[in-house]
């Protein structure tokens, strides 16, 4: 089963947790959600819904919940992606590549990314 999708917001507040370990509530609502205008309640209900996505995961610690990334950002941007290409674009990345083309803002490391890409999906086909 496909994970959920995430906003935004959402992995925003992941990558917070993950430049941080293990924060309370307390502490991502003064550190993340004050800067950004959002109540602790608000904080809160992320928070909860990461986990309930399995995004994040709590623990107990001294009478108060700490909370830390579960899987980290990189699986939580890959999730945003592929929920993306698949309601979006219909599951065609070729929108995306044009996109990319004409955007004309790719560094040399993004470009050296990519064609190392290109070259594990070509080595993946004639594999099979």
């Amino acid at each position: 089963m496909a994970k959920p999708s995430i906003g935004d917001q959402e992995l925003a507040l992941l990558h917070y947790l993950d430049d941080n370990r293990s924060a309370s509530v307390g502490e991502v609502a003064a550190g993340f959600g004050e800067p950004r205008g959002l109540a602790r309640s608000t904080v809160l209900t992320m928070m909860e819904r990461l986990r309930s996505k399995g995004f994040v995961r709590r623990k107990q610690s001294q009478g108060m919940f700490r909370y830390s990334t579960a899987t980290g950002p990189a699986e939580a941007m890959r999730t945003a992606v592929g929920s993306f290409v698949e309601k979006t674009l219909s599951g065609s990345v070729s929108p995306f590549v044009a996109w990319m083309s004409e955007r004309g803002e790719v560094s040399d490391d993004e470009l050296a990314e990519l064609k190392a890409l290109v070259n594990r999906l070509q080595s993946r086909r004639k594999e099979s």
